[in-house]
């Protein structure tokens, strides 16, 4: 240990410190953070600007900076990013006092619910308060050290507050514990006050030196081994559910080879789509309350669900419904205790990868039975022809495609390893029945937030974590005019994104949910306000989005039809730029068939028919839900 200080700001030394931080798992080493995404205010400027202009201008510290348009776009581009690398590389993200750091809590709360690694860096009030109230500041008068980035905490798993140089020091490492454990990592905030950034510390140089955070895999522990795989050994109809778990622990090979080997079909959630190709004769698609035929049925007679790094939140259960067997039980191989225990599970602690290979030594000659295997071939059987249906030329008979024929049309034309990105709308319901992925980071679906304005920042990221694979976000008008701008990014950073912007004029999940709970799609069309009626249900608005894309920078395309959209992404393909492909799609589908039930609430008293009828329908699904005991 050195007893030499370095003299430093608090800023400087967050810099260098962040520069020396690395992950590693199976021998492989890579940097934690290899980079800080930023918009620059007030608050920031002095402080943690011009640490990274200092070390740029120096090379005193390898951490390059990257401008984002919106905070909370540049955390979304953070997370995406992490998501790519599977959890062992992230950015760090910094603001401006006030509004500039609130704009990052939803992409807090993004990153915590997915369980996905993110730092944030939301500059505060003065420590010394020598000039207090300041600019953007909160007044609380409860409480003096109160400010705006209180409201971090819910969303964070570590929260610190700098209010001195030298507390830098611990929070910095307390942070990197959770960021680099797959068990607690989420979005990580250190405050940083407009002060404490700027003022100097001698610090000690060990502070600095090359640090590996070491990402373990955890071992099933033997008793717990044992009950697992004694349900599994017994049982008739078996079901994997493949979660995140799956593919953040590079378990894909394994669950394939296991699934093999035991027959045990295997369904897929939206973070674990992709650990198992599509056309494995074991897989069966997506599972839950926008789930595939064959998985729900399988699922509706299941006697034993083996879940992988799953969640089970409420889209995978369809609400508590889709396992319908009333004697199910449930073996949960999940790196967090909080997951593995769901549903009264025998909980299998572990790694995802060491735990199915644990498994797969355990079960050897134990297979399904031949009728069970000519079961899961009918149901998939079944399930193409459904497919088929949706994305077929014909299907929609009016002027617009539909947006599952341009979801079948998009599948058909990307390779293997091209990247799709969606978060919110309609499509997500669509692509977890419909697509086919072959490769674990293919399909790349924000789920557990579902956070209308991902989908383009979301392609920043994706594209610097792996600039050899094609990107293409999906985008619906509406989470399209929620969050834009990182097209900018996108274009002077030099990343090739192909954007495929689907406008329909109106929100179309929420439409034909409204409608289907007797709520009659009232506020979910882009309409002008009619005069007489006083509605929002006059005629279209004359919006132009791809002007409006062609104006922040990006190339782009028009496609009318089905076939016109294949034209237009041959040359989206071709291009070295960013392009927006953008094609109108019918509001009203059709859309794929449902196999599933989601639960949300419809009025239990109302004046009007539409929702009476709908309680009915509601009603009667409320009755098969329960909790798996």
């Amino acid at each position: 240990m050195s007893a030499q200080t370095v003299r430093l700001t608090t800023a400087q030394a967050l810099v260098r410190f962040l520069a020396a931080q690395y992950s590693e798992r199976d021998g492989q080493e890579q940097r934690l953070i290899p980079g800080a995404w930023g918009i620059f205010g007030h608050g920031n400027v002095a402080g943690t600007g011009q640490a990274l202009l200092q070390a740029a201008a120096t090379g005193e510290a390898d951490l390059p900076y990257y401008l984002a348009r919106n905070e909370q776009g540049m955390v979304h581009a953070a997370v995406a990013f992490a998501k790519m690398r599977d959890r062992l590389a992230t950015f760090a993200c910094t603001a401006s006092t006030g509004p500039g750091s609130t704009n990052m809590v939803t992409g807090a709360a993004l990153a915590t619910t997915n369980r996905l690694p993110v730092l944030l860096l939301p500059s505060d009030m003065f420590a010394t308060r020598a000039a207090d109230p300041v600019l953007q500041q909160l007044e609380d008068p409860r409480a003096g050290d109160t400010s705006v980035n209180d409201a971090f905490r819910a969303v964070s798993k570590y929260f610190d507050r700098i209010a001195r140089p030298e507390q830098l020091i611990p929070a910095a490492l307390a942070a990197m514990r959770v960021l680099s454990d797959p068990v607690e990592t989420g979005a990580v905030t250190l405050c940083l006050p407009q002060d404490v950034q700027a003022e100097a510390y001698d610090w000690p140089a060990d502070f600095f030196r090359r640090r590996v955070w070491h990402v373990g895999r955890p071992v099933p522990e033997a008793a717990a081994l044992e009950r697992a795989v004694r349900l599994l050994r017994t049982a008739e109809k078996p079901l994997i559910v493949a979660g995140g778990g799956a593919v953040y622990s590079g378990a894909a090979n394994a669950l394939r080879a296991f699934a093999e080997a035991t027959g045990i079909p295997v369904a897929d959630t939206h973070a674990g789509k992709g650990a198992v190709p599509w056309d494995h004769p074991c897989a069966v698609g997506g599972i839950g309350s926008t789930g595939a035929h064959a998985a729900n049925e399988l699922a509706a007679q299941a006697d034993v669900v083996l879940g992988i790094g799953t969640r089970y939140s409420d889209f995978t259960t369809a609400s508590h419904t889709v396992f319908g067997n009333p004697d199910v039980t449930f073996v949960n191989l999940n790196v967090a205790r909080l997951d593995a225990v769901k549903h009264s599970a025998e909980p299998l602690v572990a790694d995802a990868r060491l735990g199915i290979e644990t498994l797969a030594a355990e079960l050897i000659g134990r297979r399904v039975s031949s009728e069970y295997r000519t079961r899961i071939r009918q149901l998939i059987a079944r399930t193409r022809e459904i497919e088929e249906e949706c994305f077929a030329d014909d299907r929609n008979t009016g002027e617009l495609p539909a947006q599952t024929q341009i979801l079948g049309a998009l599948n058909g034309i990307l390779g293997d390893r091209d990247v799709v990105i969606n978060a919110a709308g309609s499509m997500p319901g669509d692509l977890q029945q419909l697509w086919r992925a072959r490769d674990p980071k293919a399909y790349h679906v924000e789920y557990a937030y579902s956070c209308m304005g991902y989908e383009i920042a979301a392609g920043v990221g994706a594209k610097l974590a792996d600039p050899s694979r094609e990107v293409v976000v999906l985008v619906g008008d509406g989470s399209y005019l929620m969050m834009a701008q990182e097209i900018v990014t996108m274009v002077s950073e030099g990343l090739k994104v192909i954007i495929v912007l689907v406008q329909n004029h109106g929100f179309a999940s929420i439409g034909a949910l409204s409608e289907a709970l007797g709520s009659q799609r009232f506020g979910t069309k882009y309409r002008f306000r009619d005069g007489d009626s006083g509605q929002l249900d006059g005629d279209v608005l004359p919006v132009d989005l791809a002007m409006n894309a062609a104006s922040l920078g990006a190339d782009v395309l028009h496609a009318a039809t089905v076939a016109d959209f294949r034209t237009a992404m041959a040359k989206a393909q071709a291009s070295g730029r960013t392009t927006v492909v953008h094609v109108e799609t019918d509001l009203y589908g059709p859309n794929p068939p449902a196999h599933g039930w989601w639960d949300v609430p419809v009025s239990q008293t109302s004046a009007l028919d539409s929702t009476r009828a709908a309680y009915e329908t509601y009603a009667a699904h409320k009755r098969s839900q329960r909790h798996y005991l």
